[in-house]
């Protein structure tokens, strides 16, 4: 294409993107992070990506998006904002509620963003004649640096993408493209000296500024790991029960953000609050029904109810006892280990009494250990 049509195609494309409802809108080069794959390497050789063994599985086609799409030559970056209504640092103290992720308050955000993505790559294909493959988090894409190599932000100490108009809050995705486009100019890194989303860190998962180790990060134990929660940290969960704010919340640049202009990316409302004594009751059938669309559905029943348990135990409110008590005959293994450390939490003398009887009834040798392990 001339130039003149290329640049006409991309006014095109801005306008049918800010339509769609994006905020944020960026061009990179297929190959603007060279430095991708060697970051990658030296992440996962220090295993900081936990248990997420999915992301050396990919690894070679993670670092760069040529080896996902050999004909990729050009990645249009989108954002858009989910900036809460409320801050969620303000939850916290609120012991008996539950804290869902202000990302998982609403649709799942792949639901959101994969439609209008697929629409705007559509228009592209059909304006210039060439290939389009979609992205959302879900392909192994590294949508964060290239985002701040099409200029949309930059990747902040806490490794999330940070903007000068919506602060932490922006859901990425990405189309690539075989059809050549001017780039946009990368975003500087505008941290400066500031440390906040470091060290309010309440697991110090940060091991140095632009590097996360998952092995100590909340969001990875309540949303990725499929076991217990290690104990080192139930007690810092609180009443985290999806998902970790905590790094996102504190940053600077978010009083620059405004709440989502679409009535789609607001809170539910039954999703601000939650009370642990009512979520500790749902059965699968009701979890799945109370979290129909939202990104809290795939973790699924059990590990869900892991959560709100430690919460429960981090909660200080003897009046859940019966609750976590009922937990305690649960089929799952993992349900009725995470009840047994609620109940020594919140009543070290009950639980003793129930020791002995529960232990001779129990075959599963990780909720055994529940019973013996330290609170």
């Amino acid at each position: 294409m001339a130039q003149a049509g290329i640049e006409k195609l991309i006014d095109e494309l801005k306008a049918r993107a800010e339509a769609l409802g994006f905020d944020a809108f960026g061009i990179a080069r297929a190959d603007a992070r060279p430095d991708l794959p060697e970051k990658l390497h030296a992440a996962l050789a220090e295993g900081w990506h936990a248990g997420m063994e999915w992301m050396a599985e990919t690894e070679d086609r993670r670092g760069d998006p040529r080896r996902l799409w050999s004909e990729a030559r050009s990645v249009i970056l989108l954002g858009v904002n989910y900036g809460p209504e409320i801050d969620p640092m303000d939850l916290l103290a609120e012991k008996r509620v539950g804290n869902i992720s202000a990302y998982a308050r609403n649709r799942d955000y792949h639901d959101i963003i994969k439609g209008r993505l697929k629409e705007l790559a559509g228009l592209l294909a059909r304006r210039a004649g060439v290939e389009v493959k979609v992205f959302v988090d879900t392909a192994p894409l590294m949508e964060k640096p290239l985002a701040e190599a099409a200029g949309l932000g930059w990747q902040g100490k806490h490794s999330v993408l940070v903007s000068r108009n919506f602060g932490s809050w922006l859901f990425l995705g990405a189309i690539l493209t075989d059809l050549d486009l001017p780039p946009d100019q990368p975003h500087a890194e505008s941290c400066g000296s500031c440390t906040r989303c470091l060290d309010i860190c309440p697991t110090n998962a940060f091991p140095a500024p632009f590097r996360l180790d998952a092995r100590k990060c909340l969001a990875y134990y309540s949303v990725e790991h499929k076991g217990p929660i290690p104990r080192e940290f139930r007690k810092p969960m609180g009443n985290r029960i999806y998902g970790c704010d905590d790094c996102l919340a504190v940053c600077p640049w978010n009083k620059f953000a405004s709440v989502s202009r679409e009535a789609k990316l607001r809170s539910r409302p039954e999703f601000e609050r939650p009370a642990l004594a009512e979520l500790v009751q749902l059965d699968d059938a009701g979890f799945r029904a109370l979290f129909a669309g939202s990104p809290v559905k795939r973790i699924g029943h059990a590990r869900f109810l892991r959560n709100v348990l430690v919460g429960i135990g981090n909660a200080d409110d003897q009046t859940l006892l019966p609750l976590v008590e009922i937990r305690l005959g649960d089929p799952s293994p993992l349900i009725r280990g995470a009840a047994i450390w609620a109940l020594r939490r919140l009543d070290p003398q009950r639980a003793e009494a129930r020791r002995l009887d529960s232990l001779a009834q129990e075959g599963d040798s990780t909720v055994r250990a529940e019973w013996d392990g330290v609170v």
